[in-house]
């Protein structure tokens, strides 16, 4: 039995996990999650909807990407999307943190505003693949109002709009330089980086037809690093840049990192501690503990708090503190130079783990 992967062609985690299992080269299925496989498998194993899911050749259910990537790399034999090199591994995962929980307000506000009717079908001809046109486009629309009413916990308003616009094309026009020297984030091969980006990247902004059209005009290297990153990959192939290094075209895309989404970081931590003391008895988070300030592209508004996103700081903050001696030095130096200091003595405190398919207190 092979792995079987649950997704749908418009998920952005989707996107990430099948362009890893397919650069990876494991045998997988991949499974439409209709509304059927929704009711018959999804729920009964993990107990909300959600895709992607990977139900492994022994019948375990993994759930989110990077639990998926995780698992499929302790226990597939072949080369590491995870470099060897530790501060090259420190990016990577910056860069993952970057691509899942920051580009996702992008990749929503492209599809929402520019792509709706294009969505609407998309979630029809994936839930209800057997109804006639009209009633799968009905059927999506109804589907998809839940995601779309996420806009503005999100931070997508009227007001940042023009802000999120102006601040991903910044980060294209980056990435898009950064690619003429090199296929991926760290050289010749894909890191787990890369497929953080992948996600809205690929699932969204280059799939999205309004928002793939403007990817090919402003970053026509990115549209092909997309193209590349999520195409079937015969032949485990690539190095990582020798000696630990980082390229100096990535280091304009670590500084968006450290200036956008660094401040959020912060102030959603100290938002789970204030959370954790109102609620002393409760060890389960909800995805959403309240509303704060952001701030992009120099403009404020009201956000809500995903404690999420701290589980994936957390991975970062965990590699950073065990490095030792020289690593750790060349570690800190990176920080200091993308302006990302303030990660030196971060921790988050309380822990987070995943337990049973959800977020909990360690």
């Amino acid at each position: 039995m092979s792995y079987q992967l649950i997704a749908a062609p418009f998920s952005l985690y989707s996107g990430k996990a099948r362009g890893y299992l397919r650069w990876k080269n494991v045998a997988f299925t991949e499974v439409l999650s209709n509304a059927e496989v929704y009711k018959d498998v999804i729920l009964p194993r993990v107990g909300w909807p959600v895709v992607p899911v990977l139900i492994t050749p022994d019948d375990q259910t993994v759930q989110d990407t990077s639990d998926i990537i995780d698992y499929v790399e302790a226990h597939e034999p072949g080369p590491s999307i995870y470099p060897n090199g530790p501060v090259q591994k420190l990016a990577a995962l910056i860069m993952e943190l970057f691509g899942d929980e920051w580009l996702l307000i992008s990749a929503m506000h492209y599809r929402w505003t520019y792509n709706e009717d294009f969505a609407y079908e998309e979630f029809g001809n994936t839930a209800f693949p057997d109804l006639p046109k009209e009633e799968r486009y009905k059927q999506g629309r109804a589907r998809a109002e839940r995601f779309k009413g996420s806009l503005p916990f999100l931070g997508i308003t009227e007001k940042t709009r023009p802000a999120i616009e102006a601040t991903y094309e910044v980060f294209l026009q980056a990435f898009n330089t950064h690619l003429a020297k090199h296929d991926f984030l760290l050289g010749s091969r894909p890191s787990v980086g890369d497929f953080g980006l992948l996600g809205p990247l690929y699932a969204h902004n280059y799939r999205d037809p309004a928002s793939g059209e403007k990817m090919e005009k402003i970053a026509p290297r990115v549209a092909d690093w997309c193209r590349r990153t999520h195409a079937p990959q015969h032949a485990l192939s690539g190095e990582f840049l020798a000696d630990d290094q980082i390229p100096d075209t990535l280091v304009p895309i670590l500084k968006i990192f450290a200036q956008e989404q660094l401040p959020i970081l912060q102030a959603s931590l100290a938002d789970l501690q204030k959370w954790v003391g109102d609620n002393p008895e409760t060890k389960e988070l909800p995805r959403l503990t309240g509303f704060h300030k952001y701030t992009i592209g120099g403009v404020e508004e009201d956000r809500g708090v995903f404690p999420f996103c701290l589980w994936m700081l957390q991975r970062v903050l965990d590699h950073l503190q065990s490095l030792t001696g020289d690593d750790l030095a060349t570690g800190h130096k990176l920080l200091r130079e993308i302006g990302a200091d303030d990660l030196i003595n971060m921790t988050v405190e309380p822990r987070l783990k995943r337990e049973n398919f959800n977020l909990v207190l360690a």
